[in-house]
């Protein structure tokens, strides 16, 4: 649950910061340096993270939330 919540956050913020253009793949893989530093990758890339953050929050209501 908090794992979902985690990695949300994290693949929301991560695409966007400095840290993104200075990764491993990049450096390993120049060619896909075009693809990796694409704003609509990018934007992929956060999507799954609210998809992610979503299913966290999902399964916290399901744990927290009201009893049958």
């Amino acid at each position: 649950m908090v794992f979902f919540i985690e990695v949300g956050l994290l693949l929301i913020v991560l695409p966007w910061s400095g840290f993104w253009e200075r990764n491993y793949f990049v450096y390993a893989l120049p060619f896909l340096e075009p693809l990796f530093l694409s704003a609509y990758f990018r934007g992929a890339v956060t999507g799954i993270g609210f998809l992610n953050l979503a299913a966290g929050f999902g399964e916290m209501s399901a744990v927290f939330g009201p009893r049958s």
